[in-house]
């Protein structure tokens, strides 16, 4: 094997190594340590109300991007909720969704939450912008159940 091959094989494992980093959203240290992320913000909102009331709380919710967060969702009313937020979760990057015993990895565009159910999904914003939150059951949106998620540009 030549000296321009073996500079290529390193080259290439250097780069599927960086790209491992940052797809795991890890770090190198000044030591040399590959340094775990973070622990997330945690953000809650409910879908729904105790009382039946169709609407999100809080409705509106703020994410810098680049910060890790863990949203816990869950629906304390007596009726199912969807989560839905596409155009939200197209612009950021899902660690990972946790219902029950079930983790879910990927892209997440839509939750369904029934009565009682709690969610946590872990996730990085990474497209500043402003996004309607809705639930997708029929009337529910119509009757109040919409929200604004919004990713402001990390200052640092």
């Amino acid at each position: 094997m030549g000296q321009r091959q073996v500079g290529q094989g390193r080259r290439a494992v250097l780069a599927l190594v960086m790209g491992l980093l940052l797809a795991l959203r890890l770090t190198v240290g000044a030591s040399g340590a590959i340094a775990s992320p973070a622990p997330p913000s945690t953000v809650t909102i409910h879908l729904g109300t105790p009382a039946g009331n169709l609407r999100f709380e809080p409705d509106q919710l703020t994410f810098t991007a680049g910060q890790r967060y863990r949203l816990v969702l869950d629906n304390p009313s007596p009726e199912k909720h969807y989560f839905t937020a596409k155009d939200f979760a197209d612009g950021l990057w899902t660690q990972k969704v946790q219902a029950g015993n079930v983790e879910v990895k990927g892209a997440i565009h839509e939750l369904e939450l029934k009565p009682g159910a709690i969610a946590e999904w872990v996730f990085v914003p990474e497209r500043p912008g402003t996004y309607e939150l809705h639930c997708a059951i029929a009337g529910h949106a119509e009757a109040g159940m919409v929200g604004q998620l919004k990713v402001v540009p990390n200052p640092a």
